[in-house]
């Protein structure tokens, strides 16, 4: 039996090179930048500000508003700049991964703007996007019971792995290739899952385990990013 390899040469549990830093724009209330392998993403954070327009406020608690862009240079083929039902649906998808660890009861009739941007992409942008916002709150002072950190699994043909590049999320052989964002706290408590493909529940169980391993690294860059703005302050 054949060792199974992957495109560039990392084994089936391996993360790609992580980078991670924030404080990186000066004029928002929190930002942050989170890479990995080829897969940049850049958050910043504006809140929290009173609600506009005024019907949207909510008195009883604050609102988080995210917006997720990829930019048009962010992949060899350009893409056409502006929002499209992608990037509305990401917007979402990070705003519902985000809210269960923030305490948005503390800012009635306000709202929290997170700006993400992918400059660049190499697959995994939301899991990049929502790993930079998450470090971006918490940098901006937003009261967080937790950090939140995503990973996307994958099954190619039959085997399966973690941090998915583009040149695997492209893999089609035997049963083809299988996507799976998910998004939890330090804990492992779930707050995304998300399943294009086919998996049966034996590999869904395994695809979960490695995603828990692999967010512990995740979490102690991002700590680490954290802890090194407060020294820098």
């Amino acid at each position: 039996m054949t060792e199974f390899k992957r495109p560039d040469g990392r084994k089936e549990d391996e993360l790609r090179e992580m980078k991670a830093k924030v404080g990186i724009i000066p004029n928002a209330d929190g930002s942050a930048m989170y890479q990995s392998g080829n897969t940049i993403a850049i958050a910043a954070v504006y809140g929290p500000k009173k609600m506009h327009p005024q019907h949207k406020q909510d008195p009883k608690r604050g609102v988080l508003r995210c917006t997720y862009n990829m930019n048009s240079f962010s992949v060899s083929e350009r893409i056409r700049p502006g929002p499209s039902r992608r990037s509305t649906e990401i917007s979402k998808i990070i705003e519902w991964s985000l809210e269960p660890v923030l305490d948005l009861d503390r800012f009635p009739n306000t709202v929290i703007d997170v700006h993400i941007n992918i400059i660049q992409a190499d697959a995994g942008t939301r899991c990049a996007g929502i790993n930079a916002a998450s470090m971006a709150l918490a940098h901006a002072g937003i009261p967080m019971r937790d950090l939140i950190l995503s990973i996307a699994a994958g099954k190619l043909d039959k085997t399966i792995v973690i941090d998915v590049n583009k040149a695997e999320e492209d893999f089609k052989e035997g049963e083809g290739s299988t996507d799976i964002p998910i998004s939890m706290t330090s804990s492992g408590e779930i707050t995304h899952l998300q399943l294009d493909g086919k998996i049966n529940s034996k590999q869904l169980k395994k695809a979960i385990e490695m995603a828990r391993k692999s967010s512990k690294e995740i979490y102690e860059v991002q700590k680490k990013a954290l802890k090194e703005s407060v020294n820098l302050e």
